[in-house]
């Protein structure tokens, strides 16, 4: 969440001022190699029909950032959070692309949006209250939009940038944010913006933009969450080392259509941050579930594919992994030396690297966004041998043998050794490189300084909502900051600008109809080779054999659906 800001080995990623985000969240678009069903009734009713009681639990590596949902943003935060505070959007239960689809949630439709883009109306559903039985009111959003912003979310600019007199509260010259009214007596909430965004109605889902009851503490609660309206509640909560879900007794009576009950009344997070352990408890049946943020050891993966065939899979996620180069000093302001690295890339090299759990791609948009462009890459194939030749050629063409290139990356596998592998690839083809190395925690905000101003290096982003405006934040020029930049390649490009403007103002329940539109841009992106775009991540699915592994959801942006899980 990312943008996912994201924790999935430490890192929060967080850009200011023209939008923040994470890449930090992960999606999927189908399966690689699961038979998940996609069951998701309607009605409140429990998932798949499956068989409904007991307990699990999930062995967790990386805690999340926070249990509040007001200041969440990471994957381990949003895969609990979205099924214990429902927003008055949300996204269906299923596999695949039918889990990116809007729904209402505890609003009665989808908003209602007038021909400018600038206002959006909601009616909240009517009898519905929190878990502590304090009834809901349209007042409630407004009060947890400004309690998100006071406790300063990492993606909030997706509010203060659009929303009207967010801004202004956020700086704390506003007691409200005047862009929102309710009336509890029709449940009417109305949303008006500075400018068009499309993108709001998906922003709108993310658990931080859910519903708590007015007058919950403007402090970090995530030692003793405020109760939410979802079909589970978190009923215990010990930082660093786990919380405890537990069914929701009032949700069933409120029938909200495809939001379905769960299975398993109780299910438990331990924290244990040796993957090691955490990956050979699920192995051994001590743990039920392997969290899908984590990596399966290389050592692991070959045992568990033998020995655990029938209840672990490789998941689709869309996500872009990727080296940047800096378009505004030597070498790579120069195209041709864009286009030799991405020439003389193997990408088949990356995928051993990452023991299976990539996919090769050229494209900046990933399989399962909108516009993601199914043609051939223009700089030789995304899965077959690289062209080397052509690459010392470009080089020798732009005069830039022996260039000097410093080629920065974090310490944890597999991101060091991509970067080993790209670095020998850059000396490979005429340019004089070495590595710069340094601690994940400090990894993002480092390449993200101006004072640092990289040449090139890792990246990756995983989608925050599924929506191709999310990625294209990462090449706006107005997302070039000095501190938290996220623009690694300080792409600036007239022609990008003028598509975002356009692009941008599209409501997401009408992507589909400008798809041609994204994937031409996203086109001219990799021709332009303002990236080196290597492979999408792909994420373990991995359970005991106490669970039903076919009936179990892998969500594009939630992961493991936890109202799916079930005992066989």
């Amino acid at each position: 969440m990312k943008t996912w800001a994201r924790i999935v080995g430490g890192m929060l990623l967080t850009l200011a001022l023209a939008v923040t985000v994470a890449a930090c969240g992960g999606g999927s678009s189908s399966s690689s190699s699961s038979t998940s069903g996609t069951g998701s009734s309607g009605g409140g009713a429990s998932t798949s029909g499956g068989r409904a009681g007991g307990s699990a639990t999930v062995a967790i590596g990386t805690a999340p950032d926070f249990l509040d949902p007001s200041i969440g943003y990471t994957t381990q935060s949003v895969e609990t959070t979205w099924v214990v505070y429902t927003g008055l959007l949300t996204y269906r239960h299923a596999n695949g692309e039918a889990g990116t689809q809007l729904i209402p949630g505890l609003a009665e439709a989808l908003p209602t949006i007038s021909r400018d883009g600038r206002t959006y109306e909601f009616t909240i559903r009517r009898g519905l209250t929190f878990s502590d039985g304090r009834p809901v009111r349209a007042s409630d959003f407004a009060y947890s939009v400004q309690r998100m912003l006071r406790l300063n979310w990492g993606g909030k600019a997706f509010i203060t940038n659009y929303v009207v007199g967010a801004s202004a509260f956020d700086r704390g010259r506003a007691r409200t944010v005047s862009g929102i009214t309710t009336d509890d007596a029709t449940g009417r909430i109305t949303l008006r913006l500075m400018t068009p965004y499309g993108a709001m109605s998906n922003v709108l889902a993310y658990p931080a933009l859910s519903i708590v009851p007015t007058g919950t503490a403007m402090r970090n609660l995530s030692a003793s969450p405020p109760p939410g309206v979802g079909p589970y509640m978190i009923t215990a909560s010990t930082p660093n080392r786990g919380w405890t879900l537990r069914r929701n007794p009032s949700f069933a009576r409120f029938s909200i259509p495809d939001i379905p009950l769960g299975h398993l009344d109780t299910i438990t997070f331990n924290i244990n941050s040796n993957t090691q352990s955490e990956a050979q408890q699920v192995l051994s049946n001590q743990a039920d579930v392997f969290d899908p943020g984590d990596t399966v050891p290389p050592a692991l993966v070959q045992q568990i594919q033998n020995q655990a065939r029938d209840r672990f899979s490789r998941e689709e996620n869309p996500s872009t992994f990727y080296f940047f180069l800096n378009t505004t000093k030597a070498p790579f302001n120069n195209e041709r030396a864009r286009q030799a690295v991405n020439y003389a890339l193997d990408r088949r090299a990356m995928v051993r690297l990452a023991s299976g759990f990539l996919t090769p791609e050229c494209y900046f948009l990933p399989n399962g966004i909108v516009g993601h462009p199914t043609g051939a890459c223009p700089y030789g194939s995304k899965d077959g041998a690289p062209d080397l030749a052509r690459a010392r050629q470009l080089v020798r063409d732009a005069g830039l043998t022996g260039a000097p290139v410093t080629v920065w990356g974090e310490t944890r596998s597999p991101r060091k050794e991509y970067v080993d592998y790209y670095t020998n690839v850059l000396n490979q083809i005429g340019f004089k490189a070495t590595e710069k190395i340094i601690a994940d925690a400090v990894y993002f905000p480092t390449i993200g300084n101006s004072k640092t101003d990289p040449q090139t290096g890792f990246a990756d982003w995983l989608q925050d909502f599924p929506n191709p405006s999310d990625f294209y934040l990462l090449l706006d020029a107005t997302s070039i900051q000095p501190t938290n930049n996220q623009n690694f390649s300080r792409v600036n490009d007239p022609h990008v600008q003028a598509e975002l403007k356009r692009l941008n103002a599209y409501p997401a329940t009408e992507l589909r109809q400008h798809e041609a539109e994204w994937q031409a841009l996203d086109e001219y992106v990799a021709r332009r080779a303002y990236v080196l775009v290597y492979g999408s991540e792909l994420l373990p699915k991995f359970f005991s054999n106490k669970l039903n592994f076919s009936a179990a959801i892998f969500h594009p942006l939630y992961l493991t659906d936890l109202t799916s899980l079930q005992l066989k």
